[in-house]
């Protein structure tokens, strides 16, 4: 994994002095200081994380990382397997929920095979680097091997190279693959001690019975594999995902390029929680879109120091939720280079007759 380290050596923190000179500019904005609330936040943040004080956000990329999952063997989903495959096609096609909200973001999509159990053949608009055909079951030994992780965290870290060549301005994350709510749940739990009853959810609807077996799935699967919680990339290989690796790869990577990052739910965000266990400025370059449903999410974000910008009940994935938050930091944006200040505007300020 040199190229990991490498990547993660030059990540560094953001510099305070833009959040300071950026705030400054936006109180002399022709309204009542701080009055845009957050949106001035999303502004201070990005032009932090660029370093450009007067940014443009023109290219915005949503990549949807796709994987399988040995562990779905033990029925911790209300849908078979086979929708990972069917959802790559539905993406491909245009006809899914990230589709129809990413062309409202007037976001590109990247649709990547990182591991789904299916063969696709030829297919020009699907990124094919498939480590393998899904992770083993987790519940009776690793989900991987210390290789394929190393090779699927490495599929992100060069797309974020490519992002970066190309142009990119703003990165959302998204993700597709039966049984990966139960790797984030087991990867939750490990990295931050909370309870497996708090941290698992229903996913695609699982009824009361389901859940329990989850849980019961999850317990067996971290007493068999005993994942080192100082060690994220053990966490990785013993209870994770190969679309997780690759978030967090690609997370790393942007970081590094100091391109923002919109986190999406719970998956993308265990991902997020991978990286940043890796070094902790990770988190300086990422959004959390949104609340999710999902009891682990909110966990990991307040693990994280992220207040996310939506909170809508989702539960999808998919990166729909990149797609709405990328509105809002465009919005924030637009408020700071395009407001006129008081002065330009002739407008009198507080106090000033």
């Amino acid at each position: 994994m040199t190229k990991l380290r490498k990547t993660l050596a030059s990540v560094k923190p953001i510099d305070r002095a833009f959040l300071e000179k950026t705030q400054a500019r936006l109180d002399r904005l022709t309204k009542p200081p701080g009055s845009l609330g957050r949106l001035e936040e999303i502004a201070c943040r990005y032009v932090a994380i660029t370093g450009k004080e007067k940014p443009r956000l023109q290219k915005k990329r949503i990549y949807v990382f796709a994987a399988d999952h040995g562990v779905t063997a033990e029925g911790v989903s209300a849908y078979p397997k086979e929708v990972t495959a069917q959802m790559v096609y539905n993406f491909l096609r245009g006809g899914a929920a990230i589709n129809v909200l990413a062309r409202q973001a007037g976001a590109e999509i990247r649709v990547v095979d990182v591991g789904v159990d299916h063969d696709f053949g030829p297919l020009k608009e699907l990124i094919q680097k498939k480590v393998a055909r899904g992770t083993r079951n987790m519940a009776e030994g690793a989900a991987m091997t210390e290789a394929e992780a190393g090779a699927a965290l490495e599929v992100g870290l060069d797309l974020a190279d490519q992002a970066a060549r190309e142009g990119v301005d703003l990165i959302g994350v998204g993700e597709m693959g039966i049984g990966n709510t139960t790797a984030s749940s087991a990867i939750t739990a490990v990295l931050t001690g909370a309870p497996l009853k708090i941290v698992t959810g229903r996913g695609t609807g699982l009824d009361d019975d389901g859940l329990q077996n989850k849980i019961k799935v999850i317990e067996q699967a971290i007493k068999v594999n005993r994942p080192d919680p100082k060690n994220p990339v053990d966490v990785l290989i013993k209870v994770g995902g190969l679309e997780i690796a690759a978030i967090a790869g690609l997370i790393v990577g942007a970081a590094a390029h100091r391109i923002p990052v919109v986190i999406d739910g719970f998956i993308s965000t265990a991902g997020a929680l991978i990286a940043v266990r890796m070094k902790s400025s990770v988190a300086d370059a990422l959004f959390a879109s949104h609340q999710s449903v999902e009891g682990g999410h909110r966990i990991i974000l307040r693990e994280m120091g992220l207040v996310p910008l939506l909170d809508l009940s989702l539960r999808l994935g998919e990166g729909t939720g990149s797609a709405l938050a990328m509105n809002l930091i465009d919005a924030g944006l637009k408020v700071l280079m395009e407001m006129a200040t008081f002065g330009e505007a002739g407008v009198s300020e507080n106090g000033t007759p």
